[in-house]
C-alpha cells in the first residue's frame, strides 16, 4: 500500500521546495562566515577553508534540489538522491573534526578575546589573517557559548540533511509510482494536479474517444 505524506512534516514536494531553500541560505552563510572568519577559530591551515567550501558544497546540492523538485525532473531528482548520503557522511566527519579542534583551541581563542579580537601569534606571523576582524559578539559571548552553539548547529544541520535526502527519496518514488501507473485516466489532470508528472501540463484535460456519431 502506498502512503504519499507518511513521515512528512509539509506537502511533500511545495515543503521539500521551501527545506531546500532553509538550507540554501544558512549552508551559504555559514560557508562564507568560515571562509572569512575560520582562522580566528581554528589554526591549522587550510581547515577553515576545507569546513567552509564544505559548507558551500551543501548549499549547491540545496539548490540542485530545490531544481529538481521545481521542475519535477526524474533524472536531477535522481542525482541528488545519490549525492546526499555522500554529503551527510562528509558532514558528520567534518562536525566531529570541528568540535575536537574548537575545544583544542579553546585557550588559543580565549587569547584573541582577551587581546581585542587579534589573530593568534602563530597564524598572525603564518600570514593567515586578512582583512576581516574578528566579531566582537563571540567574545562578549564566552567561549562556552560558542561551543555549545557550533555543537547544536552542526547536529541541526545534520538532521536537515538526513530529512532532505528523505524527502528527495520520497519525491523520486512518487514520481515512479505514479509514471508506471496504467491509464488512460481521462479528466484525471482536472481532479488530481500532483499525477502529471510526466511532463504534460496539469490543464491539458484529455478528452475520452468519440463512440459515434454525435456522441452516439
Amino acid at each position: 500500500m502506498w502512503c504519499d505524506n507518511c513521515l512528512l512534516l509539509l506537502p511533500l514536494r511545495g515543503g521539500a521546495i521551501a527545506w531546500g531553500v532553509v538550507m540554501f541560505l544558512y549552508s551559504l552563510a555559514g560557508g562564507i562566515f568560515l571562509l572569512n572568519w575560520g582562522e580566528y577559530l581554528f589554526f591549522v591551515f587550510p581547515e577553515w577553508q576545507i569546513y567552509g567550501g564544505i559548507g558551500i558544497g551543501v548549499a549547491v546540492a540545496a539548490a540542485l534540489s530545490i531544481l529538481a523538485l521545481s521542475n519535477r525532473s526524474y533524472i536531477w531528482t535522481r542525482v541528488c538522491k545519490f549525492i546526499w548520503p555522500f554529503i551527510i557522511v562528509i558532514c558528520a566527519v567534518r562536525a566531529i573534526i570541528m568540535i575536537v579542534e574548537l575545544q583544542r583551541g579553546k585557550d588559543k581563542i580565549q587569547w584573541e578575546c582577551e587581546n581585542g579580537g587579534q589573530l593568534w601569534t602563530d597564524s598572525a606571523e603564518a600570514g593567515y589573517g586578512g582583512s576581516a576582524s574578528f566579531p566582537t559578539g563571540f567574545c562578549t559571548t564566552g567561549f562556552s557559548s560558542i561551543y555549545a552553539a557550533f555543537i547544536v548547529g552542526l547536529l541541526v544541520d545534520l538532521a536537515f540533511q538526513m530529512y532532505m535526502f528523505f524527502l528527495v527519496w520520497r519525491f523520486q518514488k512518487r514520481l515512479e509510482h505514479y509514471q508506471n501507473m496504467k491509464g488512460p485516466f481521462y479528466g484525471a489532470a482536472w481532479i488530481f494536479p500532483c499525477l502529471a508528472v510526466d511532463g504534460t501540463r496539469a490543464n491539458e484535460r484529455v478528452l475520452p474517444p468519440s463512440t459515434g456519431t454525435n456522441g452516439r
